[in-house]
C-alpha cells in the first residue's frame, strides 16, 4: 500500500500554517496532542454557549450568559487603585452595570461611547441585588450584530491558547478538508440516519445547543463510529494476517483428555466444556488459532488450558504455558504437575533459575520432543529454547501484553496456535477494543467445590475487633492476607504503611507468624515471603497490592483490605479472589475510613452485593471510565478522541462486525468502499494496519 493518499496532504501539514496559530500557540497545543490540522479537525467542542439575543436581563434566571442590545449610559471611573470602572447600560426594560477592572486610558470610552447602541454578550450575575456583567465577552456595534454567532462552541483548551485562536485554527483546518468517499456500509448509514462525513464533522464544530455537543447526538455518533470502525478494521486486518500465517491442523484422539477428566473429583462446568470445544475446533482448523480465554477469578481456566495442551500431546506435538512471573509459573507447575503425572505426560518448568547442566538437559529434552508440556515465564521465547514440534502457546495474564506484543509473539512460532488467558473480567466494549483481533471464549460459571465469600464493610474505628478476629482465626490454624492501603501513588509511602501494619500485627500475633511483601523489596525476598506463606510457615501475609495476580493458597480464608475505599472495584475484586479457593467458608473484610465519598460507597456496596466479575467490571466502567479501567499506558487500549466507550459500547460491536465482514468480502480492500476505508485508516493514523495490509 503506497504512502499517504495525496488527498489528505493538506491535513498533515504544520499547525502554524493555519490562520490564528503562531509558533507559540502551536507549541502549547502540542501539549494536548494537537500537532497538525488533522488533529484540530477531530478536536470537537465539549459545550456550547447560547449567544441568541434576549430583549432584557430582567426576569432571567441568573447567573447566566446573556446577549442583549443596550444603550450606553454614564461611566463611573475607579475610585481607588484596584477598584473597577462601572458603566451603566439600559436594555428594553431595565438598567444594569458593566464592570471592568484595570481598564487602561481611553479604551472604554472608545469601546462604549456614552449614548451609543451596542450588542453585549457575557455572564450576568446578581451583586447586592443588582444585575451586573463583568468584562463582557463581546461588545459589538448594533449594525455588526450579524458577526456574532448564535451559538459559540467551547473547545477543550490548554494554557496559552485562547478560544478565539482555537476557533480560527479549527475553521482553517476545516477549509482544508477534502471531499472523501464514504467508507460506512450504506445500509448501516441509512439505518442510523447518519450524514456524510464532511457534513457531520462541520456540524459537530457548529453545534446549535448543548444536546448537539453530547456523545449521544447522531452527528457525534457518526464520527465516533468512524473512529471505532478504523480501530476495528486495524484489529481485523491483524487477525486476518495472523490467520494467513499457515496454521497446522491439530487433532487429538481424546484419550488423554478422557483420562484426565476421569481422574477429576468433579465434572467441568458447562462454560468450561463449551470453551474446550471452541478451542479444539480452532486447533483442528488449517488456520492459526488466536483466541482469548476470559474467566473470572476461580472460574477454572487452568483446567481448560490443560485440556488444550493435552490435545496437542495426543496429536504428537508440544505445548507451552507462559506466566508473567516466576511465582505464577511455579504455581502452574504445582497445579498441573499431578494432573500430567496422572495421564503419563512429561511436564517440566524452565525459568531464569535453571542453570548449567540441568538447563542443558532440559533444552535437549525439549529439542528432541521428550518434554511434551513446558511451563515458564516469557523468557521461554528468548535464548536458545528450541522445540521439536511446538503447536500451542498459552499466555497467562494477557493484560500485561498489548496488541503489539501479541503480534510479535505470533511472528515467532511459525504455525503455532495462540491461546491467551486473563482473569480480569472486561466489559464487552473494552474487550473488543483491546482484543478485537481475537476470538473470545468466556467462563462465566464457578466450578463446584468453591466456597462463597462473605464480604463485610467495617469502619476503621473497629480495627481492634478485626485484629482480635485475626488472632482467633490464626489460633484455629487458618491463614489470612492483610492488604495495606495505597498511598497517593508513592511506593515509599506504601512501604511505610505496610511495615507499620506488619510491626503492629507481629506485636499481637507473635514472631514468625506474620510475613511482609511490598513493591520495594528485591524480587527474591518477595518470592521467599510468598513461598513461606504458601507453605503455611507464616499465617498472615501483610502486603501492598503485589499479591493481586495469581498466588493460590487454598488454606487462606480471610482477606482484610485496609482503607478499601481507596481501591478501584476491579482491584478489590481481584484481591478478594485470593481467598475462597478451598472448600472452607471465606471472608473478605473491607475496612474503610468514614465519611465515604459517593463513589467509595458505591464501590463497597457493589462488592457486598455480588461476586460476579463481569457485573463488577461493567459497574467499574460506569464509575471510572475506560482509560482508568485498565490503565491505558500498559493495556494497549487505544485512546479515542471522539468515541466514548462507556456510552457507545453498542457501536463498538457494530464496528467489529462490519470491519470483519468488509475484509471477508474484500480481503485486499480493492473495491470502492475498500479504497475509501484505506483513506480512513490513513486519516485515523492506523499505520499498523496499513503496514500489515501492504505486506499482505
Amino acid at each position: 500500500m503506497a504512502g499517504r493518499p495525496e488527498i489528505l496532504f493538506p491535513l498533515f501539514g504544520t499547525l502554524d500554517s493555519l490562520p490564528g496559530i503562531g509558533p507559540k500557540t502551536a507549541e502549547n497545543l502540542a501539549h494536548i496532542g494537537i500537532e497538525k490540522p488533522r488533529d484540530l479537525v477531530f478536536h470537537l467542542p465539549h459545550t456550547v454557549i447560547d449567544r441568541r439575543p434576549v430583549p432584557t436581563v430582567q426576569g432571567q434566571i441568573l447567573p447566566a450568559t446573556l446577549t442583549v442590545e443596550v444603550t450606553v449610559g454614564r461611566h463611573v471611573p475607579a475610585r481607588r487603585k484596584g477598584a473597577p470602572t462601572r458603566i451603566f447600560v439600559e436594555d428594553a426594560q431595565t438598567t444594569f452595570q458593566l464592570v471592568y477592572f484595570h481598564a487602561r486610558g481611553d479604551y472604554l470610552t472608545k469601546l462604549l461611547p456614552e449614548g451609543s447602541r451596542r450588542l453585549i454578550s457575557g455572564r450576568v450575575e446578581l451583586f447586592d441585588g443588582e444585575a451586573q456583567m463583568t468584562h463582557p465577552d463581546h461588545v459589538i456595534p448594533v449594525d455588526e450584530a450579524h458577526d456574532l454567532p448564535r451559538f459559540e462552541p467551547v473547545y477543550p483548551a490548554t494554557a496559552g491558547v485562547t478560544q478565539k485562536a482555537l476557533s480560527k485554527g479549527v475553521s482553517g483546518a476545516l477549509d482544508r478538508l477534502p471531499a472523501l468517499e464514504e467508507w460506512i456500509d450504506p445500509a448501516l448509514k441509512a439505518q442510523h440516519g447518519w450524514s456524510d462525513f464532511n457534513d457531520a464533522i462541520r456540524a459537530a464544530h457548529a453545534p446549535e445547543g448543548d444536546d448537539q455537543a453530547q456523545a449521544i447526538h447522531p452527528t457525534r455518533q457518526r464520527l465516533a463510529y468512524d473512529e471505532l470502525f478504523a480501530h476495528q478494521l486495524t484489529l481485523a486486518i491483524a487477525r486476518q494476517a495472523a490467520r494467513k500465517g499457515a496454521g497446522r491442523p491439530t487433532v487429538g484422539d481424546g484419550t488423554l483428555r478422557q483420562a484426565c477428566l476421569a481422574a477429576l473429583p468433579y465434572a467441568p462446568t458447562g462454560a468450561q466444556s463449551r470453551a474446550v470445544d471452541e478451542i479444539a475446533e480452532d486447533m483442528a482448523a488449517p488456520t492459526r488459532m488466536n483466541r482469548l480465554l476470559q474467566g473470572d477469578v476461580g472460574a477454572g481456566k487452568t483446567l481448560v488450558a490443560f485440556l488444550a495442551l493435552l490435545t496437542v500431546v495426543e496429536a504428537g506435538g508440544q505445548g507451552v504455558l507462559m506466566a508473567p512471573t516466576e511465582i505464577l509459573a511455579r504455581q502452574h507447575l504445582e497445579s498441573l504437575g499431578p494432573m500430567a503425572a496422572d495421564v503419563g505426560v512429561r511436564l517440566e518448568i524452565l525459568t531464569g533459575r535453571d542453570k548449567g547442566a540441568e538447563r542443558e538437559a532440559k533444552l535437549a529434552a525439549l529439542a528432541n520432543g521428550d518434554i511434551q508440556i513446558l511451563v515458564g515465564t516469557h523468557a521461554l521465547f528468548q535464548r536458545g529454547v528450541e522445540f521439536r514440534d511446538l503447536r500451542l502457546a498459552i499466555i497467562d495474564e494477557q493484560h500485561r501484553f498489548g496488541v503489539n506484543q501479541r503480534l510479535e509473539l505470533g511472528a515467532k512460532g511459525g504455525a503455532t496456535d495462540v491461546l491467551v488467558m486473563t482473569a480480569t473480567p472486561i466489559p464487552r466494549s473494552l474487550s473488543l477494543a483491546q482484543y478485537g483481533d481475537m476470538d473470545v471464549s468466556i467462563l462465566d460459571e464457578k466450578p463446584p467445590g468453591r466456597s462463597a465469600i462473605k464480604t463485610s464493610a467495617i469502619p476503621m474505628a473497629r480495627m481492634d475487633d478485626v485484629v482480635a478476629r485475626m488472632q482467633a482465626a490464626v489460633a484455629e490454624g487458618r491463614q489470612a492476607y492483610w492488604v495495606c492501603p495505597l498511598v497517593e501513588e508513592s511506593e515509599v509511602m506504601d512501604m511505610t504503611a505496610a511495615e507499620e501494619r506488619f510491626k503492629r500485627l507481629r506485636a499481637v500475633l507473635g514472631e514468625g507468624v506474620v510475613g511482609l511483601v511490598h513493591g520495594q523489596m528485591p524480587p527474591s525476598d518477595k518470592d521467599a515471603a510468598m513461598a513461606k506463606f504458601a507453605a503455611g510457615e507464616t499465617s498472615v501475609l501483610v502486603a501492598t497490592t503485589v499479591i493481586e495476580v495469581g498466588v493460590n493458597v487454598p488454606n487462606a480464608t480471610i482477606m482484610v483490605i485496609e482503607r478499601a475505599e481507596s481501591f478501584g472495584l476491579a482491584q478489590l475484586h481481584q484481591l478478594r479472589g485470593r481467598v475462597g479457593r478451598g472448600s472452607q467458608a471465606s471472608t473478605c473484610l473491607l475496612i474503610y475510613q468514614p465519611p465515604l465519598s459517593e463513589g467509595g460507597e458505591r464501590r463497597l456496596r457493589i462488592m457486598r452485593e455480588t461476586e460476579d466479575g463481569f457485573r463488577i467490571a461493567e459497574e467499574d466502567l460506569a464509575i471510572r471510565g475506560a482509560g482508568d479501567l485498565i490503565g491505558t499506558a500498559q493495556s494497549g487500549l487505544p485512546r479515542f478522541q471522539i468515541a466514548d466507550l462507556e456510552r457507545q459500547s453498542g457501536l463498538m460491536e457494530t464496528a467489529q462486525r462490519d470491519a470483519r465482514k468488509l475484509l471477508a468480502d474484500d480481503p485486499t480492500l480493492g473495491s470502492d468502499r475498500g479504497q475509501a476505508a484505506r483513506v480512513l485508516l490513513w486519516l485515523m493514523e492506523q499505520d499498523k494496519a496499513i503496514r500489515l495490509i501492504s505486506v499482505g
